[in-house]
């Protein structure tokens, strides 16, 4: 079976300071109705430009209007979520983060897993 591949895109064109060269797609449809979408993150879909930097519920803005785009773009809509996962860095951000994704996903009964990280290196962990 051939899975329907929506914005495709290789990281070498995307992300040329990375130096890496992977070919992906925004979004993948499976089996003619499983809808799977790229982590989204604050930057525009169309010209990959970082928004609201420093400003947790202005990309949590960004991100659920790329998500909201890449479904239609699929046709789907953010009513056909059945779960979605968000990685926050840091625990100050989570009220801004979910408030943002409630305005989005108001009745929309989904499971929702996230996940805090600590980014650091060692000396930043202490017994």
């Amino acid at each position: 079976m051939t899975h329907k591949r929506i914005r495709k895109f290789n990281t070498k064109d995307t992300y040329p300071e990375q130096k890496l060269d992977n070919d992906l797609c925004q979004v993948v449809v499976a089996k003619g109705s499983m809808v799977f979408v790229r982590g989204q993150v604050g930057q525009e879909l169309d010209t990959a430009v970082n928004v609201a930097i420093g400003d947790a519920a202005g990309q949590t803005e960004q991100a659920m209007k790329n998500v909201r785009i890449l479904l239609a773009e699929a046709g789907a809509e953010l009513g056909d979520i059945c779960k979605i996962t968000i990685y926050i860095t840091d625990p100050r951000y989570r009220e801004a983060v979910y408030r943002k994704i409630g305005e989005y996903l108001k009745g929309v009964m989904m499971c929702a897993h996230d996940m805090v990280l600590k980014v650091g290196n060692a000396a930043d962990f202490h017994d």
